[in-house]
């Protein structure tokens, strides 16, 4: 990594990820609730990335390419309401591939992609700025919904903040809400954000977003136990659990889970979780809007 830092003057990384006793605390306290769950931030070691960025491309997978149609179609007008020059800042941003559609309309300062997946996020960034050898690209490993920092040396500037893929319904209502009124803060007083969403639709359609008939959704899902399997030191079997993602009507969003096959007991650092058989793993929501819904919680975070 420093060797190539070295070697790419336009290129600086940052990397802020969070200790490995804060990650193990955090995992341990959601496998003792009366609902487990992992959080959904879990899933992006640099397999799991490697997994979503595949899903992205399926057939079943409506979402990516949709959004990047739109994106496609309109980099000029979004560049005119958006601004040039701008210090281009984007959360979650894999592999990077959505932002290329709007590089060249929108002609940032600096671009700042964070992710928690330090080795696939390096990766990224260096393919990245050798495609834009004009594009300066500070990027930042870290958890970007909890503590970490933009670091002082970004240049001055208006600030916009790209949030594609619908990236916030994975967050609860009230915690989406406090995400945004997160994202005005970086934004400062002239900036503002570009954020994609997921709309209601059939219950058909979305089904078979989440559960896609190569399994490659249930493969990134399971994919989640062999990642906490080295963080906690713990010893789940990936095989022992099933995929299941399902439409939640009342809360109006999709929920993934994995399912105990079997009673069991699965040793995690020095603690024991205990399953029965049946028993699930909450592991993702993703949240469906109404563009009305979308605009009375952007409303309450203070933005406009």
């Amino acid at each position: 990594m420093t060797d190539t830092l070295a070697k790419l003057n336009n290129l600086k990384f940052d990397n802020q990820h969070p200790s490995e006793g804060d990650c193990r605390s955090e995992l341990l306290r959601g496998l003792k609730q009366k609902q487990k769950f992992i959080n959904a931030k879990f899933f992006y070691d640099a397999k799991g990335s490697e997994l979503f960025d595949e899903i992205t491309r399926l057939d079943e997978y409506y979402p990516t390419r949709t959004e990047m149609a739109i994106l496609q179609d309109n980099s000029e007008e979004i560049a005119d309401y958006c601004g040039k020059n701008c210090v281009l800042i984007e959360p979650g941003s894999g592999t990077s591939e959505k932002i290329r559609l709007l590089l060249n309309a929108l002609q940032p300062k600096c671009y700042v992609p964070l992710d928690i997946s330090a080795e696939f996020l390096f990766e990224a960034a260096t393919t990245l700025v050798r495609e834009y050898p004009w594009l300066q690209v500070h990027a930042i490993c870290a958890d970007f919904v909890h503590n970490w920092k933009l670091p002082n040396s970004l240049p001055s500037g208006k600030r916009l903040i790209f949030y594609p893929g619908s990236t916030i319904g994975n967050l609860e209502p009230e915690k989406a809400v406090a995400q945004l009124e997160r994202l005005s803060g970086w934004m400062e007083d002239t900036g503002g954000a570009l954020i994609g969403v997921d709309l209601h639709k059939c219950e058909k359609r979305l089904h078979a977003a989440y559960n896609d008939s190569r399994g490659v959704t249930a493969d990134f899902n399971l994919n989640v136990l062999s990642h906490i399997n080295r963080l906690l030191d713990a010893e789940f079997d990936p095989e022992a659990f099933t995929h299941h993602a399902f439409y939640n009507k009342e809360d109006c969003r999709v929920e993934m889970h994995l399912v105990s096959d079997t009673t069991q007991s699965v040793k995690c650092q020095n603690d024991i979780v205990h399953f029965t058989a049946g028993e699930t793993i909450h592991t993702e929501n993703s949240y469906k809007y109404t563009l009305e819904s979308f605009a009375d919680m952007a409303m309450r975070a203070g933005l406009k």
